[in-house]
């Protein structure tokens, strides 16, 4: 059995994408956080001690992510990093983190269908979160949310 190559240093994109799997209470690596060279998990507690948000956390309420539009929001857990929620048709809400795969900027709510970095102008779609336009290579990381009645929760 391989042992898991331990991280003394992590950089920023390393540390935002732990917190994003932890997020995701999966831990699943994601396109977004992998890299050619191998990086595994160094066992750290990302998110202040804190235990990661379960299912069913509530992110929102559906009324505030506007229809074509979207709304920046805390991510639950205590991580302080933040979630882009988005609406492309009336009650379909997706979920990415709002950091930049580029250099970990938060990205503004989507305008036209298209999600910015201020930071690079990097530009994202805003219904899938793939790359549209560089320097990032990337697209943005889906977190899983369900809308269920009112509000909009991790699922």
């Amino acid at each position: 059995m391989k042992t898991p190559e331990v991280i003394a240093n992590p950089n920023r994109r390393q540390v935002l994408c732990g917190l994003v799997a932890a997020l995701v209470a999966g831990g699943a690596v994601t396109t977004a956080c992998s890299t050619t060279a191998s990086s595994g998990a160094s066992g750290t507690n990302t998110n202040g001690g804190q235990p990661p948000a379960a299912a069913g956390t509530e992110v929102a309420k559906l009324a505030q992510v506007p229809v074509g539009g979207g709304l920046l929001v805390d991510a639950p857990g205590g991580s302080g990093s933040k979630l882009l929620l988005v609406q492309p048709a009336a009650g379909e809400v997706k979920a990415f983190s709002a950091t930049c795969p580029h250099q970990g900027v938060t990205v503004a709510a989507p305008v036209g269908g298209t999600i910015t970095c201020p930071g690079h102008g990097s530009q994202f779609d805003a219904a899938t979160g793939a790359l549209k336009k560089g320097p990032a290579t990337t697209g943005l990381t889906a977190v899983n949310v369900k809308v269920d009645g009112a509000a909009v929760v991790l699922a």
